[in-house]
């Protein structure tokens, strides 16, 4: 009995003996790993995922209430500056600009008959006064009587007053004139609030009411678009855009024609961020858009930030513990892994980090860390990625 317990307790040493033995040549023996090689002419690009918009979308309508009884343009119309697109019923406000111009007309009429008063007593003032002045003469040589040279005298003064009165009364037509042309102005500018014009060369993208519709002031009746400020809005994770800048050329494409690329550039970065996404607003415009635009489209943006003549790129997926400048990762050097905490710069659309510092002369990066990988490990390259 007990030769058969020694002899099961033999076996179980040699087992794990066994069993140690492999474990220690397991990890002991070189791992196999692929690395990160230099890359030449690297392109680094920003993706962005957006709609198509404008810069001037504007929804028109009146500014008074009234029933619409002509409706000139539909959707899809491309219409110029100044064009009619609608009309209100007018009739009340069309009465009230005749009768506006009719107190105009009474107002000149008054005037012309007071000025023509000013005419007459200033004539009457000139007799007044030539004959006041022979009566004095001639009261002063005791040709004429006293009684008579004080009538003269009253009489050039009353002549004179008339001459006052007529000159404020034309003062007054002239204030009820230009009172009544003002009048005027106010009632045809009311009138042309009943007929809507394009504000600029636009086109048509929706039209909100129909005829007979009877609006309340502000109520939106068309809403245009000016086709040549159609342009990309792109949201980009504000981690990725710090390096965008004005002027950076980009690449679209549409939902609508996947096949298709659009050359762009940036023309404006938002000054406000979305709070809650935490996202980038950043347009870009086509140097040679499609014909055809559908406002609210999905868009697909890729913005080039930089162009690496040489990059070492390591996949992002290998790096631990990245903060957005620094993290760490396998390196193999003189043959054996070690860890390293590098620095990186720029970000790769296909998530790959531009390294620019903490990486010893001869190493290499791991690409592709695995299972059982500890410092000191020996290690053997069997292949590269990279160009």
């Amino acid at each position: 009995m007990n030769k058969r317990l020694l002899s099961y307790l033999l076996a179980a040493i040699a087992l794990s003996g066994v069993g140690a033995a492999v474990a220690l040549f397991l990890q002991m023996r070189p791992v196999f790993v692929t690395v990160v090689v230099p890359e030449r002419n690297v392109p680094v690009r920003v993706f962005g995922l957006g709609t198509v918009e404008a810069r001037i979308v504007s929804r028109i309508g009146f500014e008074i209430g009234a029933a619409i009884v002509e409706l000139r343009a539909d959707h899809g119309d491309v219409v110029k500056k100044g064009d009619v697109l609608a009309r209100l019923h007018a009739a009340a406000q069309e009465a009230k600009l005749v009768r506006a111009k009719a107190v105009v007309l009474s107002a000149e009429a008054g005037l012309t008959k007071v000025e023509a008063n000013i005419a007459k007593a200033r004539a009457v003032y000139a007799q007044k006064q030539a004959t006041n002045r022979r009566v004095q003469q001639l009261a002063d040589r005791k040709v004429a009587s006293e009684q008579t040279a004080e009538e003269t005298q009253r009489d050039e003064g009353v002549a004179k007053a008339d001459l006052t009165v007529a000159l404020a009364e034309a003062e007054v037509a002239k204030a009820f004139l230009a009172d009544a042309r003002a009048q005027l102005q106010v009632e045809e500018a009311l009138l042309a609030q009943y007929e809507l014009t394009a504000p600029f060369d636009a086109m048509v993208v929706e039209r909100h009411k129909e005829l007979g519709t009877v609006i309340k002031a502000g109520d939106s009746i068309f809403t245009l678009v000016a086709p040549e400020t159609v342009w990309g809005l792109a949201y980009i994770d504000e981690s990725r855009a710090g390096p965008i800048a004005d002027g950076q050329p980009a690449m679209v494409r549409l939902r609508s024609l996947p096949q298709q690329r659009f050359e762009a550039k940036v023309v404006r970065i938002g000054i406000e961020s979305d709070r809650v996404n935490e996202e980038r607003r950043v347009y870009v415009k086509c140097e040679q858009c499609p014909p055809q635009f559908h406002l609210g489209e999905q868009a697909e943006v890729l913005i080039t930030v930089a162009h690496l003549d040489q990059a070492l790129l390591a996949p992002e997926a290998a790096v631990q513990g990245f903060d957005g400048t620094t993290g760490m990762v396998w390196t193999v050097e003189s043959g054996r892994l070690e860890r390293r905490v590098l620095t990186f710069r720029y970000r790769t659309e296909d998530a790959r980090l531009e390294v620019v510092g903490g990486l010893p002369d001869g190493a290499q990066i791991v690409a592709a860390p695995g299972t059982g990988f500890r410092e000191g490990r020996a290690a053997r390259v069997v292949a590269e990625t990279g160009k």
